[in-house]
């Protein structure tokens, strides 16, 4: 009863406000309520901007916060520190929503568990750094330059001058900061990840092969005068570097006769090349395997004055170094070209370089690179058939 009173009361004292003060009164109420939900919504939001809240989830205490301990970030000559949120979240009003309502998803992955133990972690890292790495270069490392200005930079002032003058020339090329510092805050995940991963898959695939099919070496391949001298682990005849195509002649059991079509420089039989003129190598031969090859007649490359012959060889080569799949090779060599040449700086079009010139450009890179001999090998065949002068031969 006393309820029903009170409302009433009330409402006969809406009614008795005359309509010019009920609207001022209503303004005021409205703009009394929009400060009160804006200075909560400001505080729960700052409050979600501080490293007490980054660290609060032990997936982060654990792991990449302990490694960022270690780093300049947290502890420098100058006592100047850069914290999780300086690094991550935006400062513009924008922007910081934007970042805000990404970071949403982070929730439900913690609810699924998805990092919720080291191992998890690890086999996440790549993708979460590749994530972040992508978000700063679409931002132009914005939030690195709340702190970091390149015209106040003293080149003469830094430690080595190796590391100003790269400086110097990444900032004319208009690189960004994340283009160079990967790895600056937090431990390098493992770049192999992603193409040894797609490399077994390839190799795990079925390899049913037909006569007149278009086979590709997704490694080296021992290659065989005859099928009868073929055996498992055997040095061979000669070898069928990676990512060369061949055509399926013949099969007996886990062996395969294969035409090896290319080109020879005069005075350079032991090497078939894939194309007239570039150095691109799709076979090494042995002295029989040499006596074994057709050959055209020669004919001058008016590029160089050089004599090339067009020539083809049969050889046998196990099934099992052998894959119909050439897109999933190409993807093979674009994940391990991104992963191996693009730590350090933004990754050139493969179509920067010449075929030929391509030979020299990785060489000169190769002590930077984590690569095995065959990985190298691969990857620069994949950047020679997608060079300049070459983008699209590679059939």
């Amino acid at each position: 009863m006393q309820e029903i009173l009170m409302t009433r009361n009330i409402w006969r004292w809406l009614k008795s406000i005359r309509p010019r003060r009920g609207l001022a009164l209503l303004l005021a109420a409205g703009g009394v309520a929009g400060i009160l939900f804006w200075s909560g919504f400001h505080t729960v939001l700052e409050l979600t901007n501080t490293e007490e809240f980054c660290i609060s989830c032990h997936q982060m205490r654990d792991t990449v916060y302990q490694e960022y301990r270690t780093t300049v970030h947290y502890k420098n000559a100058s006592g100047v520190r850069a914290s999780c949120p300086d690094c991550h979240v935006p400062r513009q009003w924008g922007p910081k929503l934007l970042s805000k309502a990404a970071a949403s998803a982070e929730l439900y992955h913690a609810l699924l568990g998805t990092i919720d133990t080291p191992e998890k972690f690890e086999a996440q890292r790549l993708t979460m750094a590749r994530r972040v790495w992508a978000s700063m270069t679409a931002t132009n490392s914005r939030e690195c330059r709340h702190c970091h200005s390149g015209d106040a930079m003293d080149f003469h002032k830094m430690k080595k001058p190796e590391n100003a003058e790269r400086m110097k020339k990444g900032m004319q090329a208009g690189e960004t900061c994340i283009s160079c510092h990967k790895g600056i805050a937090h431990k390098m995940p493992d770049l192999s990840q992603g193409y040894r991963a797609m490399l077994r898959e390839i190799a795990a695939a079925n390899r049913e092969v037909s006569k007149g099919d278009a086979v590709y070496s997704f490694r080296t391949g021992a290659l065989f005068g005859n099928v009868a001298g073929a055996a498992p682990g055997a040095a061979g005849d000669g070898k069928l570097l990676a990512a060369s195509q061949a055509t399926v002649v013949a099969q007996e059991g886990d062996w395969v006769l294969v035409k090896i079509a290319g080109w020879q420089q005069q005075g350079a039989e032991r090497v078939i090349y894939a194309l007239r003129g570039q150095r691109i190598i799709n076979a090494l031969l042995g002295e029989s395997l040499v006596a074994k090859t057709r050959r055209e007649p020669p004919a001058e490359d008016p590029d160089t004055g050089l004599l090339w012959s067009k020539v083809s060889l049969e050889a046998w080569i196990a099934k099992t170094e052998l894959s119909t799949d050439q897109a999933a090779l190409w993807a093979y060599g674009s994940e391990m070209y991104r992963s191996a040449c693009g730590t350090c700086h933004n990754l050139p079009p493969t179509d920067h370089f010449l075929a030929n010139q391509v030979i020299g450009a990785l060489n000169a890179m190769k002590r930077f690179v984590s690569l095995d001999d065959e990985e190298y090998r691969f990857l620069q065949k994949y950047l020679q058939f997608n060079a300049k002068d070459t983008g699209g031969k590679a059939s």
